[in-house]
């Protein structure tokens, strides 16, 4: 009996080691994944000043590996469930890899974009796989839903860590080093992916016109809410990207429907719960990237904070990201997963509501902390639920297309939350006086008082309103979440499904 007990304790360390590295390198590829999602833009005015790079081709720096990321991701998951998930993720992970290095040897603005449009291809191969690979590496029920709340964790984290780490290494060592710094740590996953597990593949076959009418179909969409929000959305150039986008994603569910092996099977649509969460992640990423776009200004014109003190004072967001994302592990335990994520959103719009009553005079400690905070842990708390609500049940041949999808849902979420609430603080600030941000840099640079009380008034304006809309945009999440997703208590679900098996099975 004493020696059961005693292999059985083995066994249990022994898979509690192993899923403790795995769970450090899925961890790790996210963190890293999303820190390129912001981690150049505040090396921008540098990269500008060494390569000069005119205004018009400045944004491309960031919307390469936008664009790219988010019009590859459903092709990247689908690929990784034919030939293999790890396979595919480390071959990402080499391409973005490669893709780095070339970023940080850039000299001209067309290499740069160019990296920056190959990084994004890197990571639209690994990322909706590192989800899956969660799916396949962890046991449902407490050792999966741990690995998500990390997950989730780091999704969010990253965007904060991403501004920060690009102010210090641009301030201390040099724009290059923006790019450089994902080699080492995209070395360090790669030795890692062994801790992975590789799972059933799809017998099926990629079709090569579902490949590229699906993605140049989300090319088009994520194309035209970027520029949409740049350009406006009566430009003609950002309406043919919509109507383009709208012929070729039709064109793309037909084949889906008639194919034996389709790209994306429709059936994943069909159970509520699951669209459910995959509409409102869409919500939850607008949510995520739209405050921080919205705050960060805020702070930096409004309260004149520098570029770095914005980044530091964006920490709170870690903070409460990992805060909600181990209260929410901890509930999924004992209850049902919108029981968790409705109530988080209704608090992340609190925490927005809160910020649309920001003023001129408004102070970081007393204001925009508190709302931050609250903002942030109620979004934590909404993601976590979804996510694995997403890739619940579902086949295990099918699990890198069903993360795929969650994957697009959250970045064309972030881009069009970005577009949209910037649209709508751009307009009611010209409302009150075109131009503010020119006035206010004039303003602080000749010591005119009027000039800059006038500008911060006007952009506070915009800024809050921001805010309102979306605090009302996250309101209509929950109610969607409280609508649409009935899946049960998923540790219940596991602890049935894995009664009087091994642990680790």
């Amino acid at each position: 009996m004493s020696n059961t007990t005693s292999i059985n304790s083995k066994s249990v360390a022994t898979n509690e080691g192993k899923f403790g590295l795995a769970l450090l390198v899925v961890a790790t590829a996210q963190l890293m994944l999303v820190l390129d999602d912001t981690i150049a833009n505040i090396a921008l005015p540098s990269i500008q000043r060494d390569l000069g790079v005119s205004a018009s081709t400045l944004p491309w720096i960031i919307n390469a590996y936008v664009l790219a990321f988010g019009a590859l991701l459903l092709f990247g998951g689908r690929v990784g469930d034919l030939y293999g998930r790890r396979q595919v993720f480390r071959i990402g992970l080499v391409i973005f890899i490669v893709a780095s290095l070339l970023g940080g040897l850039g000299w001209n603005a067309e290499m740069l974009i160019a990296a920056r449009s190959l990084q994004g291809i890197g990571a639209a191969l690994v990322a909706p796989n590192v989800l899956a690979l969660i799916a396949t590496t962890f046991p449902v029920g407490k050792p999966r839903n741990k690995a998500m709340a990390v997950y989730a964790a780091m999704s969010a984290v990253g965007m904060t860590i991403g501004v920060l780490l690009g102010g210090v290494l641009t301030g201390f060592l040099s724009w290059h080093w923006v790019f450089f710094i994902n080699v080492p740590i995209g070395l360090a996953v790669l030795l890692g992916t062994k801790t992975l597990v590789e799972g059933h593949r799809n017998p099926g076959k990629l079709n090569s016109l579902d490949a590229v009418s699906g993605a140049a179909g989300i090319l088009a969409l994520v194309y035209g809410i970027t520029r949409g929000g740049e350009h406006g959305w009566n430009d003609t150039i950002t309406l043919a990207s919509f109507a383009i986008a709208v012929v070729l994603v039709a064109v793309f569910l037909w084949f889906q429907s008639h194919r034996e092996h389709p790209m994306l099977p429709l059936g994943l649509f069909r159970e509520s719960s699951r669209s459910g969460s995959y509409v409102t992640i869409l919500f939850i990423g607008g949510g995520l990237m739209a405050t921080y776009y919205l705050l960060t200004l805020y702070m930096q014109q409004v309260l004149q904070f520098s570029p770095v003190m914005a980044g530091l004072a964006s920490l709170p967001v870690s903070f409460g990201i990992v805060f909600a994302a181990g209260i929410s592990n901890k509930l999924l335990e004992k209850v049902a997963p919108r029981v968790v994520s409705a109530p988080g959103l209704l608090l992340a719009a609190m925490g927005m509501y809160w910020l649309s009553t920001l003023t001129v005079n408004s102070s970081y400690a007393g204001h925009v902390l508190p709302g931050l905070f609250i903002t942030y842990s109620g979004l934590g708390m909404g993601f976590l639920p979804l996510t694995l609500t997403a890739v619940h049940e579902v086949a295990e041949e099918w699990a890198g297309v069903a993360s795929a999808v969650l994957n697009t849902s959250q970045q064309i979420g972030a881009a069009l939350g970005v577009a949209v609430l910037a649209t709508i603080s751009t307009f009611i600030t010209n409302q009150q006086l075109p131009e503010a941000a020119r006035i206010l840099q004039e303003g602080l640079a000749n010591n005119n008082q009027n000039a800059v009380v006038s500008a911060t008034d006007a952009l506070t304006a915009g800024y809050t309103t921001g805010f309102l809309a979306g605090a009302g945009m996250l309101l209509f999440a929950a109610l969607i979440v409280a609508l649409t997703v009935k899946t049960g208590r998923i540790q219940a679900a596991a602890e049935a499904s894995l009664e009087g098996q091994p642990v680790g099975v």
